[in-house]
């Protein structure tokens, strides 16, 4: 499972721009042990999709990673899933601390609405491990199949 993110990081790295370059160097890029660790560890994201109309919408979600799959809880009718409907992609940041300190994963993709009665059962007994209160609200799932990794850790980041 280590090497799914780091390699399609490693993709998304050989294609990113000189901008993008700049900006996550490679020595600060988490190594495929420290991306799947920090992952592994937390469990809330930033989530962005795209209204119909072209505007953002962000919201918080917890996630369970599955190789390079996330899957992330959702009410069907909610404005992520409505979103998602009509511009089936998903951004998602997960970051911790500030200054020299912070650390953020990006990843990106295309994401599908998952019926909660259709859950791998890998994803479905983690659920139930660590957020067994989820299927008091949730009728729906989403996730994203990701294509796209970045990451980032300051100088004196604990991932």
């Amino acid at each position: 499972m280590t090497e799914v993110l780091s390699e399609l990081q490693d993709r998304t790295f050989e294609r990113a721009t000189a901008a993008t370059a700049k900006t996550y160097p490679p020595e600060r890029r988490l190594t495929p042990e420290q991306l799947t660790s920090y992952l592994g560890r937390r469990e809330y994201a930033v989530v962005g999709t795209t209204r119909p109309d072209g505007r953002p919408h962000a919201s918080m979600s917890m996630y369970v990673r599955n190789g390079s799959a996330f899957w992330l809880p959702a009410v069907a009718g909610s404005v992520r899933a409505r979103n998602l409907r009509t511009n089936p992609w998903l951004t998602m940041v997960v970051a911790e601390n500030d200054d020299e300190t912070h650390i953020a994963v990006i990843a990106e993709g295309p994401a599908e609405l998952v019926a909660a009665d259709d859950l791998p059962d890998d994803v479905r007994t983690a659920v139930d491990q660590n957020w067994s209160q989820v299927w008091t609200w949730v009728d729906i799932w989403i996730v994203l199949n990701t294509e796209r990794v970045l990451s980032y850790a300051a100088e004196d980041a604990q991932p």
